[in-house]
């Protein structure tokens, strides 16, 4: 209990804007797509805590739900790539031989490229929309979960209770599922808790792009380029989404760091 409340600690400090945001935006009650073209720009006030963007949407509202979207996209993409990268390098692992070649040529096809521009290639060529753009990502972000688990599968594969199920008459794909897989997901869930940080700031970034999340969505990113044309105006509209996206990536990453802390056998308690 006291290494999780370390890991609480740790990044609960960076999670209070992000809660913050979202209680006073559920507080207020506002439409974040409500346009009021008689609040265009319209400064910090007790009705607009935050200010009103170039529509004269709230953009406490569209923080909240700008925050929403990443989250949602980001749970589903390492989702999605923890499944896929999993099985593919538990198959690449266990089986070896040509499997293992060739969908390790796969991986290595996949990080040839840039990862950013492959999901904005991805992106463009699936279309809009937040399924897409999971979808695009995911594409991307499996790699890493199918080299940390072949490497892991690898190590485990002559292990003596590995051997033993299997001299039991144990299947290939029950052994993985009761006996490998328990013993690689603390090195996976660090990786997907690291990955998170990762896929916020590549939403963000296709967001900012036209390709992501399309308006009249509330996304960071988009919310940062439409802040960009009147920055040296109204630079509340860049620096709250900035922000913003600050606190959620950097809350990410200390989770990774403390999750990776906590469940490393290896890492020798200090006395308190």
């Amino acid at each position: 209990m006291r290494g999780v409340g370390r890991i609480v600690g740790r990044v609960g400090v960076w999670l209070v804007p992000l809660i913050v945001i979202a209680l006073a935006a559920a507080w207020q009650g506002r439409d974040p797509l409500r346009v009021d073209l008689t609040q265009v720009y319209a400064g910090v006030s007790a009705e607009h805590w935050l200010g009103c963007d170039g529509l004269g949407r709230d953009v406490l509202a569209r923080l909240a739900e700008g925050l929403r979207l990443s989250l949602l996209v980001g749970a589903n993409v390492v989702l999605l790539g923890f499944a896929v990268g999993t099985a593919v390098g538990i198959c690449a692992g266990w089986f070896g031989g040509w499997l293992d070649a060739l969908l390790m040529r796969l991986v290595d096809v996949v990080l040839a490229f840039p990862g950013i521009l492959l999901a904005i290639a991805l992106a463009a060529m699936l279309g809009p929309g937040i399924g897409n753009l999971i979808l695009a990502l995911a594409a991307v972000g499996w790699v890493g979960f199918a080299r940390l688990a072949r490497g892991q599968v690898l190590v485990l594969r002559h292990a003596p209770f590995v051997q033993a199920a299997m001299a039991a008459g144990v299947s290939p794909l029950a052994v993985a599922w009761r006996h490998l897989l328990p013993n690689i997901a603390a090195p996976l869930l660090v990786e997907a808790s690291l990955g998170l940080a990762g896929v916020v700031i590549g939403e963000a970034g296709l967001s900012f792009l036209g390709v992501g999340v399309q308006p009249p969505e509330a996304s960071l990113g988009s919310m940062i380029r439409e802040g960009t044309r009147v920055m040296l105006v109204h630079p509340w509209l860049v620096v709250w989404p900035g922000v913003a996206l600050f606190c959620l990536t950097l809350a990410a990453n200390l989770m990774g760091d403390a999750l990776r802390d906590y469940l490393d056998v290896r890492t020798v308690p200090r006395r308190e």
